[in-house]
C-alpha cells in the first residue's frame, strides 16, 4: 500500500477518504484538518487566551501540543480524580507535555478538596462516576477559565466521542441536550467560559495514529470507571456502520453540524435561567450540583489550583 502524495510506503490507511498515507503525509494531513475547523467554524481568535482541558490522553495531549505548533498559546487545566496509579501517570505524562511545550499548567486535585477520590464520592452522592465526574470536570475547568482569564476552553472531544453522545441522545430523545453536540458553545456573560472542540470532525484512530506519529507520550489506558459505560456501547454501533459505509460518522456529525447551521435545532428553554447563590454559576436550584457537593463535604467555595509555571520558548 503507498502513500498516495508521496508514493512511499503508507503507514495508515483512511477508508472514508478513500486514501492512504505515510506517516509524515498523514501528519501533515490531521494537522491540516484541525486548522481548517478551527478557521472554517470561528473556534479561537487571534487575540483569544485559550485553555486546554488535559487528562494525560491521547486526545487532549495530542490538541494541546497541536494548537501551540499552529501558533495558538495555549496552556492547560489538569484534573486529578484521584484513581490512584491511574492519575498519578496521568498527571506525569501532562506535566512532561507542559514542560515540553513551555506552556502553564493549572491543577486540581480532588483527594485534596474532598479528601475522597471520585469512586468514593460516587458512592456517598450516589452518582454514577462518569456521571459525577463529568459535573466536576465541567464546573473546574470553567472556573479555571473564569479566574484565570481565559476565553476560551477547548477540549479534545474527536469525532467518535461526540458521534457516540449524539446517538445516545437521540436514541433515548435527550432533546434538552441535542443542541450542545455542536462544534462549539458560546460563552455565557461573565459566568461560562467559551467551549470548542477542534477536533471534533477527526476520528479516534486519526488522533491515535497522530500521537503515535508524532511521539507524544500518553496514557494508553482507558479509565478504570469507564467499563460498561453506555457510550463505549454506542461507539462500538457505530464502528460497525462504519465498518460498512466509511463515511458513516462524518455524514453523520456533519448532517448535525448542518441541521444547527440552519436552526433546526436550538437551545432548549428548560435551560437553567438562574444562578448559584454561592458562585455564580448556571443552577436550576439554589446552589448548583458543586457547590452543593462541596457543602455535603464543608469545603468552601476557594477553589484551590495548583500552578506548574514554565517560561514559553
Amino acid at each position: 500500500m503507498k502513500c498516495r502524495v508521496c508514493g512511499k510506503q503508507a503507514n495508515i490507511r483512511l477508508p472514508q477518504y478513500n486514501t492512504a498515507l505515510c506517516s509524515e503525509d498523514f501528519t501533515l494531513f490531521f494537522e491540516k484538518r484541525v486548522a481548517t475547523t478551527i478557521r472554517k467554524y470561528r473556534l479561537i481568535g487571534e487575540e483569544e487566551k485559550t485553555l486546554v482541558a488535559v487528562s494525560g490522553g491521547k486526545d487532549s495531549l495530542s490538541l494541546w501540543r497541536l494548537l501551540n505548533g499552529l501558533g495558538i498559546s495555549a496552556d492547560g487545566i489538569y484534573i486529578d480524580l484521584g484513581i490512584h496509579e491511574y492519575s498519578r501517570v496521568s498527571f506525569e505524562k501532562t506535566k512532561a507535555m507542559a514542560e515540553s511545550l513551555r506552556r502553564t499548567l493549572y491543577s486540581f486535585s480532588l483527594p485534596d478538596a474532598f479528601t475522597k477520590g471520585i469512586k468514593d464520592l460516587s458512592g456517598i452522592m450516589r452518582r454514577p462516576p462518569c456521571s459525577l465526574c463529568g459535573m466536576i470536570k465541567r464546573y473546574v475547568m470553567n472556573r479555571a477559565c473564569i479566574e484565570h482569564g481565559y476565553s476560551v476552553l477547548a477540549t479534545g472531544h474527536n469525532l467518535d466521542d461526540e458521534a457516540s453522545a449524539l446517538l445516545g441522545n437521540l436514541l433515548h430523545w435527550k432533546e434538552e441536550y441535542l443542541w450542545k453536540k455542536g462544534v462549539s458553545l458560546d460563552a455565557e456573560g461573565a459566568h461560562l467560559a467559551r467551549k470548542v472542540k477542534p477536533l471534533f470532525l477527526c476520528s479516534e484512530k486519526e488522533t491515535a495514529a497522530y500521537a503515535v506519529m508524532t511521539g507524544i507520550d500518553y496514557v494508553y489506558e482507558e479509565c478504570p470507571y469507564s467499563v460498561g459505560a453506555k457510550t463505549l456501547l454506542y461507539k462500538g454501533l457505530l464502528n460497525r456502520a462504519e465498518e460498512e459505509s466509511p463515511t458513516t460518522k462524518l455524514v453523520f456529525m456533519k448532517g448535525y453540524l448542518k441541521r444547527v447551521r440552519q436552526g433546526g435545532l436550538t437551545k432548549d428553554e428548560r435551560e437553567p435561567k438562574s444562578l448559584c447563590g454561592a458562585c455564580g454559576y448556571p443552577s436550576y436550584a439554589e446552589l448548583c450540583s458543586f457547590c452543593r457537593l462541596m457543602e455535603r463535604f464543608g469545603t468552601t467555595d476557594t477553589l484551590s489550583f495548583s500552578i506548574h509555571t514554565h517560561s514559553p520558548s
